[in-house]
């Protein structure tokens, strides 16, 4: 593989947000929630055109997220699955997916719901609500007010009371998204943060306008002709546990860049709400089913970077990030870990295309769209020619990089490559060792 060189100035055009925004035809079924900086739809109808899919064929998203893969694959008629280890994002993709309830009996529902929760609210003597106090230690401090918290929590008693089981999913996913986007105080940057408190907020309104939203897009989802599509709450690097061998002919995806992102924090206000985690505990469990992208989801258990052990490059980047913290006399516990993360990460992501040759179709083509980084102390780390290079160790076909956008760096304002790595599986099990790792494949 060549070296992928730097931005230059005829791709600047290419920094332009709405190549990764949603657009306003695709809105339908993603819109109902989806992580900030979500990779979009558009693109993904970009690399089922190129692969040539078919109806016949199946896509998988090892990376689901919030579901825009295989919700953009349902549309289209294309059976899909998915596999995500965050809870919220699972049960988002999945609500996402499941187009069986009548939209006027949501609608009535959700008239009677916020009534109830109205009269809940003006009849209540009692002190606000609030959430368990191992709740709250999870939670971004300050990410909701007293009062909309107390509504928010009032309101949600009232839809495990009354939603039908076929409706209970949307009507919370319905919260969820208003939470986020009108009742707390979360900003999104891209980095998730606090910003000025809301004193109140009009929940049951926010709520009903987003119930709206769904019903309005059932209406239109319930006249296209039926796709198997699902998603499974597993780890990307345990697919052998999840899926059938040879079941699938294309993967299109977006797994977590190697930055410090913690992309946990991005849906701990409304997991907790929700009942997905409910104390430490609990979110340290989930962390351990993601790949280890930064040092707030590294722990000392970890041997994903045995994968990686012989990767000259990985190792040198590895080494280089740690020289530097040495020489800045960078001490803290994260910083310590910046260079023992790169090597889990791609020893995650090499344990992951290890696995997944077994459940692909000979001549399968998988796209990753990824991005460089130089989130740890300033050292360039080539996403995508990195994770080419692996692939290529585990006997997949190299292709093509070829360029989504360039962004910002947030920290340097640099212009950074975000990419979609493109493979091709030809069937074959490499005869020659994995050269990266002593590990028996």
């Amino acid at each position: 593989m060549q070296p992928i060189p730097s931005a230059t100035a005829s791709e600047l055009d290419r920094h332009r947000p709405e190549l990764n925004q949603l657009q306003e035809c695709d809105r339908t079924a993603h819109s109902w929630y989806r992580f900030i900086l979500s990779f979009p739809p558009h693109l993904v109808q970009d690399y089922i055109q190129k692969f040539g899919i078919t109806t016949e064929q199946q896509i998988l998203d090892p990376f689901c997220g919030t579901g825009t893969t295989v919700v953009e694959c349902k549309k289209l008629g294309i059976p899909s699955v998915g596999t995500e280890a965050n809870p919220m994002a699972w049960f988002a993709g999945s609500v996402k997916l499941d187009w069986t309830p009548d939209p006027d009996r949501l609608l009535e529902l959700a008239e009677k719901i916020g009534r109830a929760t109205e009269q809940a609210i003006a009849q209540s003597a009692e002190p606000l609500r609030t959430l368990p106090a191992e709740s709250q230690k999870v939670i971004l401090k300050n990410s909701i007010s007293p009062l909309p918290l107390h509504k928010t929590l009032v309101l949600l008693e009232q839809i495990e009371r009354y939603a039908t089981d076929s409706a209970c999913r949307h009507l919370q996913l319905a919260l969820a998204k208003a939470v986020i986007t009108s009742i707390s105080n979360l900003r999104f940057g891209p980095e998730v943060g606090v910003g000025k408190a809301k004193l109140d907020a009009p929940v049951i309104e926010a709520w009903r306008q987003e119930v709206q939203t769904i019903a309005a897009d059932l209406r239109y989802l319930q006249t296209l002709p039926p796709a198997p599509a699902t998603i499974h709450h597993a780890d990307a690097r345990q697919v052998l546990q999840t899926l059938a061998p040879a079941s699938i002919d294309a993967v299109i995806t977006s797994p977590p860049y190697p930055n410090e992102k913690d992309y946990t924090r991005t849906t701990r206000l409304e997991s907790v709400l929700l009942g997905f985690i409910k104390n430490k505990a609990e979110l340290r469990s989930f962390k351990e089913g993601l790949i280890r992208s930064n040092t707030r989801n590294v722990f000392k258990a970890d041997t994903d970077d045995i994968w990686v052990s012989h990767h000259p490059e990985i190792q040198r980047i590895a080494n280089e990030i740690e020289q530097r913290r040495l020489t800045l006399g960078k001490t803290s516990g994260f910083e310590r870990l910046y260079h023992r993360a790169v090597k889990l990460y791609f020893g995650g992501m090499a344990k992951h295309l290890a696995d997944l040759r077994h459940i692909l179709r000979p001549g399968a083509q998988l796209a990753y769209v990824v991005g460089d980084q130089k989130s740890y102390l300033q050292v360039l780390i080539r996403t995508g020619e990195l994770l080419g290079d692996l692939a290529q160790g585990l006997g997949y076909e190299f292709v093509d990089i070829d360029l989504f956008r360039t962004r910002l760096a947030t920290a340097t304002k640099e212009q950074m490559r975000e990419e979609v790595v493109r493979l091709r599986w030809s069937g074959q099990m490499p005869t020659t060792p994995y050269p990266f790792s002593d590990r028996d494949l």
